[in-house]
């Protein structure tokens, strides 16, 4: 096999290990998550090198050229390719939408944290809301993210809602019916993240309720759209949940 190719495959292959460990690495305690983040980049300038690199392989060892290498040419450009898609992929996605980390459907009085506030003592990301400026650029951002009126009853939503947060794989840390408030913790799959959740769900004067919900991050000035994304999830499946009975 040809050393160009055997090269570019291995400098591929080291850019998907780095990008596959970063987060990995930041759940096991190895290191914080800027520094998992720092590896995701490097990883990505890796990738891309070892994809250009397996490029220019997989044409010297074209089939019909006699020399071997070609397959794991293919391969490093994959491997590359990867590396590097899914950190650039990230990063647009964090240039695309504003660096605030706490998304709620009431921006005027949003829920407040009360069972999870000891789980969040020593976390960089204050439990308090942080005022008008983050919500007009919340508004700016997510303008379909409002308040759920529904006219279900008060103690159906709230069967509902819970029944939504566990679907969603929540761990649930509090249900209080009496304040129609549920508290839980949504745990991100790569990096493991801990973001807390609460639900708040009060009664309308025309007799139905309506749901309120907000997503804080722990860490991380941007969250790069993940609690946009779980609020709109969550709308999603409680709406069908609520609509079908459970």
């Amino acid at each position: 096999m040809h050393i160009a190719a055997v090269a570019a495959f291995l400098l591929s292959a080291a850019a998907a290990l780095a990008a596959g460990i970063a987060g990995p690495g930041y759940r096991a305690g190895w290191w914080g998550f800027r520094q998992g983040f720092d590896i995701l980049r490097w990883a990505a300038y890796l990738g891309a090198a070892g994809a250009a690199a397996s490029i220019l392989a997989a044409i010297f060892t074209r089939p019909g050229s006699g020399r071997r290498g070609f397959a794991a040419a293919l391969a490093g450009i994959a491997l590359g390719a990867t590396a590097f898609g899914v950190p650039y992929g990230w990063s647009r996605i964090a240039g695309q939408v504003p660096r605030i980390h706490d998304i709620t459907t009431d921006t005027d009085d949003p829920p407040a944290f009360v069972a999870i506030l000891p789980l969040r003592k020593d976390a960089p990301n204050p439990a308090e809301y942080g005022g008008p400026e983050i919500a007009a650029k919340q508004r700016a951002a997510y303008p379909d993210i409002r308040p759920f009126k529904t006219g279900i009853s008060t103690s159906r939503a709230y069967e509902a809602a819970l029944v939504t947060a566990e679907r969603m794989k929540w761990e649930v840390v509090e249900e209080n019916p009496a304040e129609g408030r549920i508290e839980a913790v949504a745990t991100t799959r790569w990096f493991g993240f801990k973001d807390d959740v609460v639900i708040r769900i009060s009664p309308t004067a025309e007799g139905g309720c309506v749901l309120d919900i907000r997503s804080v991050s722990r860490v991380g000035i941007s969250d790069v759209g993940a609690n946009a994304r779980r609020i709109r999830a969550f709308l999603g499946r409680f709406a069908k949940t609520a609509g079908s009975g459970g």
